[in-house]
């Protein structure tokens, strides 16, 4: 259980400084060329930034370790896991891109973590 636990760590970390690579590489494209679209001139801008190449890079990297967990434990086990991202991701928004983290922000990521310990409680210790 200790190597699905490494490699879901792994696959998140991945997957949340890649999606900080490509918040910070939009943001930049956008102040060159305008928010993204399917503009020809926004779409080359956004997908010749290294950020953004580098976030999507990362991201399916994540996906690969995603893949060695969901390939030992039952998804249903292993997917809730997933959420933790949406509480880790607060610490670099407010860190690296500056963003106000409010009290409901707080509560939400708790409310977040409760789910995953009530929804995983003792299945660790079932997958087989």
């Amino acid at each position: 259980m200790a190597l699905v636990f490494a490699m879901l760590l792994t696959a998140s970390t991945l997957t949340v400084i890649g999606e900080i690579l490509l918040k910070l590489g939009v943001n930049l494209v956008g102040q060159r060329v305008g928010a993204f679209s399917l503009n020809p001139a926004v779409l080359w801008a956004t997908f010749t930034e290294w950020r953004v190449i580098l976030g999507f890079a990362l991201i399916f990297g994540g996906a690969l370790f995603w893949l060695g967990v969901i390939s030992r434990v039952n998804l249903s086990f292993a997917y809730p896991l997933l959420a933790l991202n949406y509480v880790i991701i607060l610490i670099p928004s407010r860190v690296i891109l500056n963003e106000t983290i409010t009290p409901t922000k707080i509560i939400g990521a708790i409310i977040v973590v409760i789910g995953v310990i009530v929804i995983t409680w003792g299945a660790a210790s079932k997958q087989g």
